[in-house]
């Protein structure tokens, strides 16, 4: 390879190696290839974003139909002017899950976080739909039992309020701190229904167990562990994830006790049958007891 000579003021000469084609190519495709992959890593971030917010719409679509799952039960409560067997807990489970999320979701507290905080947001008013109108066809004990809950959720949703806002200055602390407690509450959330699901196997029915609540329960922890895996949120995807095991096990009771649940609602029906048929011929034999003794005694009045 020739040495070219650069021309200096001194006598010496300084030598520089020539530049050939092939290594002004090799600098090229560095250049090219660095510039593809800057490119590739920005459309992947901005894909990852874009099926996030989507999944995120999706799970906002799937929440709402949760929330208004137990419509059908409390227009049967409202028609039979009694909540009966039904539990508050899971819409009190729901509404400190809602309130804490919606408190999660705040911008002072993590950022960039609307869909978390307008689905939670339409769920706390939701559920208090739903608990007043549990507070109205309950008895006296039920109605204290469900204003003392609901009276201390509130005031612990106040202080962690104010104890984060006032003693964390940081987004990343605020949201550590009330993820963690949110976390706690969804996975309350997820796991209330434990106690219908535990009279489910005592009674060996469902008829306090809607299906259309499990179904919704588990689409939501399926959409929103989806959405928690595209950008990792350990915080939404533990207690999702838990979801997602609690809805396959409501369901696997569902169909476990289907039948028998159906077996005593037909025996129910029957026996209510015969008692109101065993009325009514009662009630037809007093009357011609009554009349042939009313008979009798006029009879004996016209001496006949």
């Amino acid at each position: 390879m020739a040495l070219f000579p650069l021309p200096t003021s001194s006598s010496s000469s300084v030598y520089l190696l020539p530049l050939h084609l092939p290594s002004l190519h090799c600098i090229s495709l560095v250049n090219n290839l660095s510039l593809s992959l800057s490119l590739s890593l920005s459309l992947m971030a901005v894909s990852k974003q874009i099926a996030r917010t989507a999944v995120g719409i999706l799970g906002n679509i799937i929440s709402i139909i949760l929330f208004l799952s137990p419509v059908p039960t409390f227009i049967q409560i409202c028609k039979k002017g009694s909540v009966e067997q039904f539990s508050a807990a899971p819409y009190l489970a729901t509404l400190i899950n809602c309130s804490l999320w919606v408190l999660y979701g705040l911008p002072m507290v993590h950022p960039n976080s609307t869909l978390v905080l307008t689905i939670n947001g339409a769920g706390v008013v939701i559920e208090l739909v739903y608990l007043l109108l549990f507070l109205r066809y309950s008895d006296r004990r039920k109605k204290l039992r469900v204003v003392v809950i609901m009276l201390i959720e509130c005031v612990i949703l106040a202080a962690l309020a104010i104890l984060v806002m006032t003693l964390a200055h940081t987004t990343k602390v605020r949201s550590t701190t009330v993820g963690s407690i949110a976390l706690v509450g969804n996975v309350l959330m997820y796991a209330s229904p434990l106690a219908v699901m535990k009279m489910v196997i005592t009674t060996r029915s469902v008829e306090y167990m809607p299906l259309s609540l499990s179904l919704a329960s588990l689409a939501n922890g399926i959409c929103w562990t989806t959405y928690a895996v595209i950008r990792f949120d350990p915080f939404i995807a533990v207690p999702n994830g838990l979801g997602i095991v609690f809805g396959l096990a409501q369901l696997i009771l569902y169909a476990t006790f289907y039948r028998s649940t159906k077996k005593q609602a037909l025996e129910r029906q029957v026996k209510w049958e015969m008692g109101l048929a065993a009325t009514t011929i009662s009630g037809l034999d007093s009357a011609k007891t009554s009349r042939v003794a009313q008979n009798g005694h006029d009879s004996y009045v016209n001496g006949t």
